[in-house]
């Protein structure tokens, strides 16, 4: 059965259809929501209530990219917890600076050694602390465009911004993850290190 079989047979009440869909979509709606929220636990919660949301409005779906509704919903769970979170700030240390890298968002070399493989876990660390860091508004459009690989448009349509919306907030988003990425150039490929300024 095809998405749009699928969809339809999940509105007409079909609960095995909608959890086809789940299976279908949980990696991408965890990862994108791990990525804003920066850890798995507050991410899981994102994505269930999520697509808790995703069944209970499945009637007002119209259009043809179920994808995007979905990850559109996913976005707004994720900013509803973050603004939670401003309301009520965590009190726990663990809690403060807790990154707990999921396996399938790490890159991953049979032939590295120990020493390339603490590397680059380091660097994982640096790249989700430095996403962490950013405003909420431009770590979604981060997110979707650099980690999940969205087209502007595609972006526009999950967030309900206007594009030139998108573009800027990118384009800030990309240069604050640069500039703190810099405090661990070491660790980043060679390509991707800034050049010192002449004294």
């Amino acid at each position: 059965m095809d998405e749009h079989e699928l969809i339809r047979a999940a509105k007409r009440g079909d609960v095995e259809s909608f959890n086809a869909l789940v299976l279908h979509y949980q990696d991408t709606a965890f990862t994108v929501a791990y990525r804003i929220m920066g850890e798995s636990e507050a991410a899981a919660d994102a994505a269930q209530e999520a697509f808790i949301s995703a069944f209970r409005k499945l009637n007002q779906f119209k259009g043809d990219r179920f994808k995007a509704w979905l990850l559109r919903i996913v976005t707004n769970a994720c900013y509803d917890e973050l603004r939670r979170r401003q309301r009520r700030p965590a009190s726990s240390l663990e809690d403060l600076h807790h990154v707990n890298p999921q396996p399938g968002l790490q890159l991953h070399s049979h032939q590295e050694n120990p020493e390339q493989h603490a590397q680059r876990s380091e660097l994982n660390a640096a790249i989700q602390d430095c996403i962490s860091a950013l405003p909420d508004n431009q770590r979604v459009i981060e997110v979707l465009a650099d980690v999940e690989g969205y087209s502007y448009q595609e972006i526009a349509d999950i967030t309900g911004l206007a594009l030139g919306t998108v573009k800027s907030r990118l384009s800030r988003a990309r240069t604050r993850l640069r500039d703190c990425l810099q405090a661990v150039r070491e660790l980043l490929p060679a390509e991707y290190r800034l050049i010192d300024e002449p004294e």
